[in-house]
């Protein structure tokens, strides 16, 4: 693969030309979310398009609703002819979603007719997550909308259902993966070091805060690569490099083009600045326990995490993973051992996975 090999066009990009189109893209599920009223719908949608700032793409409609978005009611991105059940979690995701703070369990159970214990099973298996996580998302999308809008902390905290803004500050590692004045100033304040470098698998972003690596990303176009991230912390300050950092940037291609003999020093010589829910974090962690040259599947991965009916929270965990090779989402396969999805590209994923394995070199 050359290294520099330039695409006409980056997913993201046919995504949104597809839903400007009105229509779908063959093999891709993915929905949009709309962050002023907070729904999600069909790309093939009939509704007025909105601004493309105010779009967010999702794989699926799950990961939609993991971000605290409900479905659109005339294109029903869930299917055309919705159980009765699932109505009436779509009607709790409603009532989560306009209420000022956070419904109790008590109060979603009297609305919906159904035991506690029973709307907690229904609504997990229509949408993947729990009530309270659901809620938790609802308030995260809300006050990254106010802080993108330059709404004042106290203003956005109130808005976005928490408490206080010290108890916003006190969450915002989880619920923004940075404080929130860092978070409106698209990252103003972090201090970032950033470099790209070339591998067998082509360029290869590494950026580094003052905790750890904290984005691995792979692709065809270093310039793609660098863009995009200089979109998301436009804000930040960028670091020159040094010593220090350029090894452990060579560590990282390293371990992408001859990872045999390196897996055993790596967890101590690059420190990660990992940042997610804690779910995600759960399973990032045990990603990186599975040895060099193993595969999981997800159903195993779910098993192992103690919640056997959380495969599919822990395929959208594995997609929202940042850290490409250091935290390995390449090493969970289908349950029939073949190859699903991969952030990066499948033909990256069976290439780190076969060199791995002494199958392949670099």
């Amino acid at each position: 693969m050359r290294t520099g090999q330039r695409t006409t066009m980056n997913a993201d990009q046919q995504r949104q030309r597809a839903i400007n189109e009105h229509r779908c893209i063959p093999g891709d599920p993915f929905v949009y979310g709309v962050v002023t009223t907070g729904i999600f719908c069909l790309p093939t949608c009939p509704s007025r398009r909105p601004r493309t700032e105010n779009i967010r793409l999702f794989d699926n409609d799950k990961a939609a609703l993991q971000d605290g978005y409900r479905p659109c009611r005339r294109c029903h991105p869930q299917g055309n002819a919705p159980s009765p059940a699932t109505t009436t979690v779509i009607a709790l995701c409603r009532a989560i979603d306009m209420a000022e703070r956070k419904p109790t369990l008590a109060q979603l159970s009297a609305q919906s007719g159904w035991t506690p214990f029973h709307l907690q099973r229904q609504f997990k298996a229509i949408t993947g997550i729990s009530p309270h996580q659901y809620g938790v998302a609802v308030r995260r999308r809300r006050v990254r909308q106010q802080l993108r809008d330059d709404q004042p902390l106290t203003h956005a905290a109130h808005r976005a259902g928490f408490d206080s803004s010290s108890h916003l500050h006190s969450s915002s590692g989880q619920t923004l993966g940075m404080k929130p004045g860092q978070y409106r100033k698209a990252g103003k304040g972090l201090a970032l070091r950033v470099a790209i470098a070339d591998s067998s698998l082509g360029a290869v972003l590494v950026a580094e805060s003052k905790n750890g690596i904290c984005a691995v990303a792979m692709g065809d176009d270093p310039d793609a690569l660098l863009r995009d991230f200089q979109q998301e912390f436009s804000g930040a300050e960028i670091l020159p490099g040094n010593n220090a950092f350029d090894q452990r940037v060579a560590m990282v291609i390293t371990l992408i083009d001859q990872p045999l003999g390196t897996q055993a020093s790596m967890p101590d010589a690059l420190p990660l600045d990992i940042r997610g829910t804690a779910f995600q974090e759960q399973v990032w962690a045990m990603l990186r326990s599975i040895p060099a040259g193993q595969t999981l599947s997800y159903q195993a991965l779910a098993e192992k995490l103690g919640r056997p009916t959380a495969a599919r929270a822990v395929a959208r965990a594995c997609a929202s993973n940042r850290l490409a090779v250091l935290v390995p989402c390449h090493r969970i396969v289908r349950a029939d051992g073949g190859l699903s999805g991969y952030r990066w590209g499948v033909e990256r994923k069976a290439a780190l996975l076969g060199r791995e394995q002494g199958q392949e070199q670099a």
